[in-house]
């Protein structure tokens, strides 16, 4: 009796830490997709969608514990939810509702700020400086039009996060392609290391 007892309170704990755990990580998601996409760099469409590898490579930066999270998570998470938050379609996923975006990030080409800023971990700061921004496993390089954002972003990649100033009016003037996201974010295909000035944390 006994050791069923405490099967039973193992069971009841696990569920528990399940359900707990499920909560934090819709919470995670609707700020991703609802408040702050470019904390995360995430790319929105139009309807508010983002692709679902991007958010789990995002999502797994933000703690240990989610190192190996997966599609399927996102799913039960989903099915466990009392009230319909998000929908995945495919390899996408989005917010339905509760948006507080001031438009979503929509590929708008146009002449950026003279100066944007890009907060990142300094381990990679040496290949920066030989082979520019690059988009990595997404569509573009992300840029915040202030050191604030940038500084945001860059503490999701290291505690103490190193921020590049981009001369995007120079970069723009070459031929560097910039698209308007919204009023945090602008997007780049990438950015030489001539254009980038090194040395801020």
């Amino acid at each position: 009796m006994v050791i069923l007892k405490l099967l039973l309170l193992r069971f009841s704990q696990s569920i528990d830490l399940r359900s707990f755990q499920l909560t934090d990580l819709s919470r995670a998601v609707s700020h991703a997709l609802r408040h702050e996409p470019w904390l995360y760099e995430l790319e929105l469409d139009d309807e508010g969608w983002a692709p679902v590898e991007d958010l789990l490579f995002a999502l797994r930066q933000e703690r240990e514990d989610w190192n190996h999270l997966a599609k399927q998570d996102l799913a039960l998470m989903l099915k466990a939810s009392d009230k319909q938050r998000h929908e995945i379609q495919g390899d996408k996923i989005r917010a339905l509702y509760g948006h507080s975006i001031a438009g979503k990030l929509k590929r708008t080409p146009a002449s950026p700020p003279d100066i944007l800023f890009h907060g990142t971990n300094p381990d990679v700061v040496p290949q920066i400086k030989a082979k520019g921004l690059l988009p990595m496993n997404r569509q573009y390089v992300h840029l915040s039009v202030d050191t604030a954002t940038a500084i945001a972003v860059g503490k999701r990649k290291s505690k103490t996060p190193v921020i590049l100033h981009v001369l995007s009016h120079d970069a723009a003037t070459e031929g560097v392609h910039f698209f308007k996201g919204n009023e945090r974010v602008w997007l780049a295909d990438k950015i030489p290391p001539k254009f980038i000035v090194f040395g801020e944390q």
